[in-house]
């Protein structure tokens, strides 16, 4: 309908068209009437009454099927209303909770503020705050409940977060991202409301006899009225609420214009590695691994390293999280692996390669035949190659990675367990899966001297070890106490700083001839 008749001036014109066209119609029927009678009265005597009579019954039925049509016709029109109401209900809502989806948003964004609701407007001319919040830990859910669960638990979040305010206002953006638009807020009142949020998510909730709880993040950012889009300000929260994400479960933080900074270089960044990956221009250094019972030198771990085009040093957890957003990781993962092999042919045959596999990579069902694809087209013995996994690894999909690690034993692969007591569930891991040596993170070296509690922590992964006959790799040894505390503990293989830095292929060679001068000097 056209804005002018949506009008209260404009219905009052058509209202007054109407009167005066009604009062016309009438003058023109009495003028008929008369007519009429004076055509009976002169040629009654040719039947014209009869004429007449069967005149007025053909128009009164022509009316009355005139009515029945007019009424089907509404009835129709009701129905195809009332179908074309449910599909765009369909269309703009979530199935699960309910809530309006993100077409729904966008549809609000344009239909803004055409209507004749004065305290719609009102509402909509007040300052307006979009609240972004990501749930943190549904998959664990997910994981622990299964799929219908998870729906459980996203519609009572729902329902919490309608409860905060106005069911109308809160949007399901995505599976665990919701969008919260409310009106008249103080910057104290933002806060506040935003730490309501996480509280109210992050509350247990009873699913099947479990309690189950997640995080939440929120960002959040004040609309610029009149300035921009509203769709602006939703871009923003969502980039405050990825800072929040980043910091760690149940953050919440306001819009910063930092934050843009920093998304147009992670982009900028993203597009260098692409072409770093397409150039071959990430390349690998090896650390070396003693055997602390011989002193020999037992095998290298690639580390990546990725020197930029203005000589600055990118660090691997870097890019390597990039290339694990962007689906880059696969094709970085072999292009490395490709060049790892072929370093180790040049090593002697006892020395092992040791690589490791992010967790995304875990998720591959083709990873194994990806590895072994690259061992066959560089001729190097899977026996030679030692996989990292880290525990993190193993918890996005239990199943997946045990076929993953059985079929890598079956190859001839050894498997090491990187990074053992800082993941989740260190003893289940090694209850679960077979792992041929397990690796004792740096931090708890570094520190048990200081910490009684670190120190026990050590001899009893140590320990552990021996119990369970796989061997441990001590790493981050940097001085000769710590080497001669976890020698006498038994600790089987070293990396540190003590032993050697990360160094280029061509170094790793000199290492590998000055290591073997060494020993052959003392023996």
């Amino acid at each position: 309908m056209p804005v002018f008749f949506q009008s209260r001036a404009g219905r009052q014109c058509v209202s007054i068209v109407v009167s005066g066209v009604t009062l016309w119609l009438l003058g023109t029927l009495l003028q008929l009437d008369d007519s009429l009678v004076a055509f009976m009265t002169g040629f009654g005597e040719y039947g014209a009454d009869k004429l007449v009579l069967a005149l007025g019954i053909a128009g009164a039925m022509s009316f009355i099927y005139s009515v029945l049509r007019i009424a089907d016709l509404r009835k129709e029109t009701e129905l195809r209303a009332a179908a074309q109401a449910k599909a765009d209900w369909t269309a703009t809502h979530d199935h699960l909770t309910k809530l309006p989806n993100r077409y729904a948003f966008e549809r609000k964004i344009l239909s803004r503020p055409i209507t004749d609701d004065e305290a719609e407007i009102e509402e909509w001319d007040r300052n307006v705050t979009i609240f972004c919040v990501d749930l943190d830990g549904f998959k664990k859910v997910n994981d622990l409940v299964g799929h219908k669960g998870g729906d459980i638990l996203l519609i009572e979040v729902a329902r919490r977060i309608c409860a905060l305010g106005n069911a109308d206002c809160v949007y399901r953006f995505g599976g665990d991202e919701f969008i919260i638009v409310a009106f008249a807020l103080t910057a104290q009142r933002e806060e506040r409301f935003a730490k309501l949020l996480i509280q109210a998510v992050t509350r247990p909730i009873h699913i099947d006899g479990f309690a189950v709880e997640v995080g939440a993040s929120v960002g959040y950012d004040r609309w610029a009225e009149g300035a921009e889009p509203l769709e602006d300000a939703a871009h923003r929260a969502d980039l405050a609420m990825y800072e929040a994400k980043s910091r760690g479960p149940n953050h919440y933080f306001v819009f910063e214009a930092s934050m843009q900074n920093k998304v147009t270089e992670r982009a900028a960044l993203e597009t260098r590695l692409r072409a770093a990956i397409s150039n071959k221009a990430i390349k690998l250094f090896y650390q070396p691994l003693i055997d602390l019972k011989t002193g020999q030198l037992c095998g290298f771990e690639a580390l990546a390293r990725w020197i930029g085009d203005d000589g600055a040093n990118i660090p691997p957890p870097v890019f390597i999280g990039i290339a694990e957003e962007n689906g880059m990781i696969t094709a970085l993962f072999e292009d490395l692996l490709a060049q790892a092999c072929c370093d180790a042919l040049t090593w002697p045959e006892h020395v092992m390669l040791s690589f490791n596999v992010s967790p995304v990579q875990m998720e591959d069902k083709l990873l194994t035949s990806r590895i072994l694809k690259v061992l066959s087209a560089s001729r190097l013995s899977p026996q030679r190659l030692e996989v990292e996994i880290t525990e993190n690894a193993l918890i996005q999909d239990p199943a997946a990675a045990a076929a993953i690690l059985d079929e890598l034993h079956a190859a001839g692969i050894q498997i090491a367990l990187d990074d053992f007591g800082t993941g989740y569930s260190s003893l289940a891991q090694l209850a679960r899966y077979r792992f041929d040596k397990i690796k004792i993170d740096k931090s708890f070296i570094a520190t048990y001297r200081d910490d009684e509690r670190q120190e026990k922590i050590v001899r009893a992964m140590l320990g552990l070890g021996r119990s369970l006959n796989i061997k441990t790799t001590a790493e981050g040894i940097e001085e000769h106490g710590q080497l001669a505390f976890l020698l006498q503990l038994g600790c089987d293989i070293g990396q540190g700083y003590l032993f050697g830095k990360a160094m280029p292929a061509a170094e790793a060679g000199i290492f590998i001839s000055d290591r073997n001068a060494s020993l052959a000097s003392t023996a």
